[in-house]
């Protein structure tokens, strides 16, 4: 095995999207100089194990990309690639694209290739992507990094949210209109409820997955949130979209601690970083702070400074919480709850339980 295949230190679920060469590693032979390439179905089988445990595919291939992507639908797999990038530039260039469209880290990314060369040019421009030779990818994929301790109904529909979003991304590009008209013409429906113990695999998932958009970084296993779902002293809420294209699934969580004092205080909130662009990102926090005013509470947050959820910290902020202690990167906020935070007019907003 390569020492390049696999990073020093595992960790489950870790890889959320795997970006594959063609020649000489999806299919036997170079698709230029003969047509008759041979599919090679045990890697295809492991990509569409990945794929119902909610790993996406992507590729990334210097080949002409008419001529590929007629392979590929010939081949009956053209479904299973979100966003191919089929060109003759670096591979690198193609892996940033593709992180940058899906808005996931680079170091959620795995390249497979048959080329020392092509993995080298990526460690050198992509550092962060893990580097699997194609002669080691059917075990390789088989590995910690790539299964997910839950397997979700949402995680098998991973790809189609995905390509979802892409459709929302075209849509966006060419309507005419104010951003605000846009995102009306969305018809959203944003639930918040009380989280239930069947909600609990997704929201481990949320935990483990999400990094921008969680305000402490912290992951919180399936027995931890079963726990504190039937604690007296917390409130644990999820949120889940839905728009005209369809839905986004569970995309937010929060975690309120209520304890004895009148202050309650806000130890996890988080939103999947794929409404980012939905201007829903506050919802959750503001139905949050709604609640704390009712109850006649004070609220406090807490935040982690862990260098990616820089948006978290804006988006306490302009919700009016300030800075009251710190240790180190951890901070506690505190809000104002004399400001109003009126909910935005685009969305209908629904709350049970």
């Amino acid at each position: 095995m390569s020492v390049d295949t696999v990073p020093a230190k595992p960790r489950q679920g870790r890889i959320k999207c795997v970006v594959w060469d063609l020649d000489h590693t999806l299919w036997d032979g170079v698709l230029l100089e003969d047509d008759d390439v041979v599919l090679r179905t045990e890697l295809v089988e492991r990509i569409r194990l990945l794929d119902s445990w909610g790993v996406l595919h992507t590729i990334a291939s210097k080949n002409d990309a008419d001529t590929a992507m007629a392979k590929l639908v010939e081949l009956g797999i053209d479904d299973l690639f979100l966003c191919p990038q089929i060109s003759w530039n670096p591979k690198s260039e193609a892996i940033r694209a593709v992180a940058e469209t899906l808005n996931l880290g680079l170091d959620a990314f795995a390249f497979v290739d048959d080329q020392e060369f092509e993995r080298a040019e990526v460690a050198h421009g992509a550092p962060e992507v893990t580097l699997i030779d194609a002669a080691d990818a059917a075990e390789v994929l088989l590995q910690e990094d790539f299964r997910p301790r839950f397997v979700t109904d949402e995680s098998s529909r991973r790809r189609e949210v995905y390509r979802g979003q892409l459709e929302r991304a075209r849509v966006e590009r060419d309507f005419v209109g104010t951003s605000e008209e846009f995102l009306a013409s969305l018809d959203m429906g944003f639930v918040i409820e009380t989280a239930q113990h069947a909600d609990l695999q997704r929201a481990e998932e949320l935990t483990v997955r999400t990094n921008q958009l969680n305000a402490t970084g912290r992951t919180y296993s399936f027995e931890e949130l079963e726990e504190l779902r039937v604690s007296q002293d917390h409130v644990l809420l999820v949120a889940s979209l839905t728009d005209r294209f369809g839905s986004y699934g569970t995309i937010g969580l929060a975690l309120v601690e209520k304890g004895e004092e009148s202050t309650w205080h806000l130890r996890m909130m988080l939103m999947s970083c794929r409404v980012m662009s939905r201007g829903v990102g506050t919802i959750l926090l503001h139905h949050v702070l709604h609640l704390a005013r009712e109850a006649g509470a004070g609220l406090r947050a807490d935040l982690v400074e862990t260098g990616r959820n820089r948006m978290m910290q804006v988006t306490y902020a302009f919700a009016g919480f300030q800075e009251i202690a710190r240790d180190g990167s951890h901070v506690v906020l505190e809000a104002d709850l004399a400001v109003a935070h009126p909910f935005p007019s685009y969305v209908r907003l629904e709350v049970r339980g």
